[in-house]
């Protein structure tokens, strides 16, 4: 593997842990210089640390970045200009598991910093971004959505919502960047084993995810970095405007109205003569 990202220049924000953590270090891997964007210092210079292990060091940089303070977002996009000459991608990453509560148990300051993050970060990411790739000719934005952004129920109600403005806010951009090519879309990942899930090992993680989801295998961080990639690639350049799912076919599965276990989803039940499913 190498060569895919040769040249390009990428901003990863939340990039010193989980998801951005292991997208920087593939960009790495596949030619790319990358800006680790990250509120989080200590984290910010461990990746820096396995970056430099990998021989990596001319070909990274960090910066300490809050998402909700846009002239934070400016300087992280002059950084990587000022330090590589050019900008090609914008990964916008960095996100919470934000309010928690039910709707009507949730505190306007916890939604309010829910989408702060969520989709304030994201839309400076694409603000400033994009006036730096239009120079460079072209280029391409990924925004982290959620599958819990694509429906009801697999997510707390802020987070939920907020992810979902995401993956409308990426389609508004593309269309409006396109003459420019500058291409944006957005990764929805599923049960994926990182930080923000309270999952302590990956087997607990499993038994987490048990039911949930039909691909045996708990999703990892890697599994969204190769979205990152080919999103990030010249191989994506007809792509603009979509919602890559990274989910285990979690959302394919859809609503449990069939036992979601075993290799029948029949069984146990008989159809009426309308097609709907009568349980004995």
């Amino acid at each position: 593997m190498g060569g895919r990202l040769e040249g390009k220049v990428a901003v990863i924000t939340g990039g010193a842990s989980g998801m951005g953590q292991a997208s920087a270090l593939m960009y790495l891997r596949e030619g790319a210089s990358v800006v680790v964007a990250d509120l989080n210092e200590a984290a910010g210079k461990a990746t820096l640390d396995l970056a430099t292990r990998a021989g990596h060091e001319d070909a990274i940089r960090f910066i300490k970045t809050d998402v909700c303070e846009e002239s934070q977002v400016e300087a992280m996009i002059a950084l990587a200009v000022g330090a590589f000459g050019r900008l090609d991608i914008v990964f916008n990453n960095a996100g919470v598991g934000g309010a928690m509560s039910p709707i009507v148990e949730t505190r306007s300051e916890d939604w309010d910093k829910t989408f702060d993050i969520m989709m304030r970060g994201v839309f400076y990411g694409i603000k400033h971004g994009a006036p730096a790739m239009k120079n460079t000719g072209g280029g391409a934005i990924i925004n982290t959505s959620s599958t819990a952004g694509l429906g009801g129920g697999s997510g707390p109600a802020a987070y939920s919502a907020a992810k979902a403005g995401v993956i409308n806010l990426t389609k508004n951009a593309a269309i409006q960047l396109s003459a420019d090519r500058i291409r944006v879309n957005a990764i929805a990942p599923g049960g994926i084993h990182t930080p923000l899930v309270p999952a302590a090992s990956d087997d607990e993680m499993k038994t987490f995810m048990k039911g949930k989801q039909p691909w045996p295998d708990t999703g990892q961080s890697n599994d969204i970095a190769y979205a990152a990639v080919y999103l990030g690639s010249d191989e994506s350049r007809f792509v603009t405007g979509t919602t890559l799912l990274v989910d285990g076919g979690l959302l394919a599965w859809g609503p449990g109205l069939f036992p979601h276990s075993g290799a029948s989803r029949t069984s146990g039940m008989r159809m009426s003569s309308t097609g709907a499913a009568d349980r004995p």
